[in-house]
Order: C-alpha cells, then sequence, then structure tokens
C-alpha cells in the first residue's frame, strides 16, 4: 500500500504540473520537454555504461534539443515540399556521427553510432510529437487533444494496477515484464475507455465508437511503450532507469507509456479526424 500511496501521489502532483505547462502553451512546453529530453537521455546513458556501450554523448544533447526544438509547430514550411525541420535535424545527426566515426573511430564505431540514433529516436524525437500534439489543429483545440492521451495513460496505469492486483492471472509477457497480466491490460483499457467516452461525450468530440476505436489504439499504444522500455531495461541489465520519481522510478519510467500514447494519438487525429 506504500508503494500505491506513493505511486498516486507522484501521478498526481506530476498530472497537475504537467497540465499547468501545456495549457499556458510552448513557452512553457518548450523548456519542459527539453529538460525531459535531457534527463532522459542522461537516464538511457547511464544504463549504456552499466553495461560498457559508449555513444556520443555530446552530440545526443544537442542534436535531442535541436530536434525538440524543431518540433515547434511556428516554425515556417521547409523550402523542399512534404520535409520538416525535424526531419531536416535528423539527417544532419546521421551525417554528423557518420562523418565523426570515420575522422575519430575508436573502438566499436557502429555499435556508437546504432545506439546514439537509438537515443534520438527513442527520447527526443518522441517527446516532438508532445509540441506537435498541443497545437493540432490549432492552440484551443490542441488544448483538449492533448488532454486525451494524458487522462487515458493515467486511466490506462491505474485501471491496469487494479486489474493486475486483484484479477492478475496469465503473464501477458513473462520474458519481458513478469508483472503484466492480460487480466491488468483489460482492466487499464476498460477504465481508459470509460474515460475517453466521458471526455468526448462532454465536449461532443467524437462518437462513441471513435472513443473505442481510439481507446483501443491508445491503451495498446501505452502498453507497447511501457514493454518496449521493460525490453529496454532487460536488455541492459536494469531494474529502472533512475530513482528521480518516487514509486515509479525514473523520468523513462515514468513517460514510457506517454512516448508511445501521444504519437498515437498525434496520427490518429490527422488520419481518421482532420483529414475528413
Amino acid at each position: 500500500m506504500e508503494s500505491l500511496s506513493s505511486r498516486v501521489l507522484t501521478s498526481v502532483v506530476g498530472f497537475s504540473i504537467i497540465s499547468v505547462i501545456v495549457w499556458i502553451g510552448w513557452v512553457t512546453l518548450l523548456p519542459a520537454l527539453v529538460v525531459l529530453s535531457v534527463m532522459g537521455l542522461f537516464e538511457y546513458i547511464r544504463m549504456l555504461d552499466r553495461n560498457d556501450i559508449d555513444v556520443r554523448r555530446v552530440s545526443l544533447a544537442v542534436f535531442g534539443t535541436a530536434i525538440i526544438v524543431a518540433s515547434l509547430p511556428m516554425w515556417p514550411q521547409t523550402p523542399w515540399p512534404g520535409g520538416s525541420w525535424r526531419e531536416a535535424v535528423l539527417t544532419v545527426a546521421v551525417g554528423y556521427m557518420l562523418v565523426m566515426e570515420v575522422m575519430r573511430p575508436g573502438e566499436r564505431p557502429l555499435e556508437r553510432i546504432v545506439y546514439s540514433l537509438f537515443g534520438l529516436l527513442y527520447v527526443p524525437w518522441l517527446l516532438g510529437y508532445f509540441l506537435m500534439l498541443r497545437y493540432t489543429p490549432d492552440a484551443g483545440d490542441g488544448l483538449l487533444y492533448f488532454a486525451l492521451p494524458l487522462l487515458a495513460t493515467f486511466a490506462a496505469d491505474i485501471g491496469g494496477y487494479f486489474g493486475g492486483y486483484f484479477f492478475g492471472r496469465r503473464k501477458l509477457a513473462p520474458e519481458i515484464s513478469p508483472a503484466k497480466t492480460v487480466e491488468g491490460a483489460i482492466g487499464g483499457f476498460a477504465f481508459s475507455f470509460l474515460i475517453v467516452l466521458l471526455l468526448s461525450q462532454f465536449t461532443h468530440i467524437w462518437s462513441p465508437l471513435e472513443a473505442l476505436l481510439y481507446s483501443i489504439l491508445v491503451a495498446s499504444a501505452s502498453q507497447l511503450g511501457d514493454l518496449a522500455e521493460s525490453l529496454l531495461k532487460r536488455a541492459l541489465r536494469t531494474k529502472d532507469s533512475g530513482t528521480s520519481l518516487p514509486g515509479h522510478g525514473g523520468f523513462l519510467d515514468r513517460l514510457d507509456s506517454l512516448l508511445f500514447a501521444v504519437p498515437a494519438t498525434y496520427l490518429f487525429l490527422n488520419i481518421s479526424v482532420f483529414s475528413r
């Protein structure tokens, strides 16, 4: 119960802080995401260090920050059609790291390139969707749509915890996360769908069918994000990415679900809603 209370308290405090930051807009959201990116990359690098895996640390910090900044929707369109500044930054990052390894290869150059680029894609690239979703389709409605994955993921986390605690029998992915159960996943989806349905009916943004489809997507993305981070920690022989958040471990332990749920929401909105 102590673990549960600290988990819930951290979630409530974190949700309140995030709500204020998101409500103000990019002025607070941008620096917050830069800090989260740096902290997430720091935890990622620390896990790699424990396994004697080297990465381009300064390059990760510089290009990670650049990807977050390039995710701002306020930037003018790129001179080339169909592209984005995020893609431009990522392309430059790939080229730079290849050039650096050619000039100063050291030991295991391919490993350093792969793990460095994975760090960029896993943390700042996915965090950039937070900014993009906040202003989709505009600053007003974007605030409401941004609340969807936050509330849905929070509900899935709490519903999954209680569903697994009281009814958990069958393991969901025993080789990756032994504590996850099928019943917990069902409980997380059910509570997430309830919250999304209530919000969508209250705001009249979706029909019950759309709410159901979105709940299936975001609950699946949330579970996948959690399992993906568990897979990463298992591969790197680490229990938690950090100890910064009581009851949750590190920043990556807390962000793992949202790192997948927010991009999934952005894609769902642009494909099924705004493309009509």
